[in-house]
């Protein structure tokens, strides 16, 4: 059987990545639906969105150097049959209890194949600029989340069966990119067998990776504010209730997200960092000016802020960990940065939603924004430490 190459295992991964941010997304402009059809609080759907970085960190704390030793195509292969799987289970949900099931499944295939695909991205790039694979890991990525918020809300507005046929998408896609991923050449180490090695930090590098890891939680705290209660959000402060404006409402945000990215691939990776850092105290300042007017321009001015902020944030966080950790511990490192940046994801998507279950939506934003807040600060303060440490380090004579 013919095989890719290089350039086409390179874009296979990066569908593996659009398809873990479209299986993340696609339930999240319908959270408002289940929500009246089965009258569950916001602190049960936004448990179930938690559930979801949750199961993915006990994937990545056992087996985030999994593919470091049998390859990344297999650990890609057994993501996207998970992934596929928990469609399966969103789509034939009759209660909430299926909803944690399908959650379940996503962050477990999630958690085999991002980490997988990000250090696959790197190993096949063909373009001869390093920067190239952190970049289209977020426009991929970003690009996955889009379709699945406007995908999903067109779907649930417009044509029948609105809790199942976006999951038959979901599905579909996931077949694509099994096929398209089994087409790669086999790369398992030959001879290795694999045991059990928490994921860990490249020698030399706890600095960078500290710097980065605050970086990305950055991007995926605010995310889950965003995929969590952005579709609540939007109901209940602007008051609409038709699932194709929330869905593209939100898909601004994703969008903004990819765009960004496509600059982003001559940034230096601490500069990223501090505009992506700068850009989300902004954006949660929108986010908590949304909740105290109502406005809509406010909530769309924070969904392209904070998308913008998230790309820089994200984009910078993982460029430093690509461009410095070996190859050999590349898996290994990724997937720790990603554990960290889920664990603070779940949460604060939890924490929001007993928050907002408690004391209601407006107050759970107005406590969620300054605490966020503290973290993108924290991220800028290390930046700066950094930047002044490299440029210590360059300015010493050889």
């Amino acid at each position: 059987m013919k095989t890719f190459g290089k350039r086409g295992t390179f874009w296979s991964a990066s569908l593996v990545l659009a398809l873990c941010l479209w299986a993340s997304g696609a339930p999240s402009v319908l959270y408002p639906v289940y929500a009246a059809e089965w009258n569950l609080p916001p602190v049960v759907t936004t448990s179930v969105f938690g559930v979801y970085p949750l199961a993915l960190l006990v994937v990545l704390l056992f087996f985030g150097s999994l593919s470091d030793t049998i390859g990344r195509r297999r650990a890609i292969l057994i993501g996207i049959v998970l992934i596929a799987a928990s469609a399966a289970v969103f789509a034939l949900a009759p209660n909430v209890g299926f909803l944690y099931l399908g959650r379940v499944l996503q962050g477990v295939g999630t958690g085999f194949a991002i980490g997988a695909a990000s250090a696959a991205l790197v190993e096949n790039n063909y373009t001869g600029n390093p920067r190239i694979a952190s970049s289209l890991t977020t426009v991929s990525t970003s690009t996955g989340l889009t379709l699945a918020l406007v995908v999903s809300g067109a779907l649930a507005q417009l044509a029948p069966l609105p809790l199942v046929l976006s999951f038959g998408v979901l599905f579909l896609l996931a077949i694509v990119a099994f096929v398209l991923n089994f087409l790669t050449p086999h790369d398992e180490t030959v001879g290795a067998r694999w045991s059990f090695t928490p994921p860990r930090v490249a020698p030399g590098m706890l600095r960078t990776f500290v710097l980065a890891t605050i970086s990305v939680s950055v991007a995926f705290a605010v995310g889950a504010i965003f995929l969590s209660l952005g579709a609540n959000m939007a109901r209940e402060f602007t008051g609409t209730t038709n699932l194709l404006v929330i869905g593209v409402l939100l898909g601004t945000s994703s969008l903004s997200i990819g765009i960004t990215a496509l600059f982003l691939s001559k940034v230096h990776a601490h500069v990223a960092v501090l505009v992506g850092a700068g850009l989300s105290i902004v954006g949660l300042a929108l986010m908590a000016t949304a909740s105290a007017t109502g406005s809509i321009g406010v909530l769309l001015a924070w969904c392209l802020v904070g998308g913008i902020g998230y790309s820089f944030a994200f984009t910078g966080g993982l460029s430093l960990i690509n461009r410095n950790a070996p190859a050999h511990h590349r898996g290994a490192t990724l997937s720790l940065l990603y554990l960290f940046s889920y664990l603070i994801q779940a949460a604060t998507a939890i924490g929001a939603g007993a928050l907002a279950t408690s004391v209601g939506l407006q107050e759970a934003v107005e406590v969620a924004a300054p605490v966020l807040g503290a973290l993108c600060a924290a991220a800028i303060v290390i930046a700066l430490v950094e930047l002044a440490a490299s440029r210590r380090l360059a300015a010493q004579p050889a």
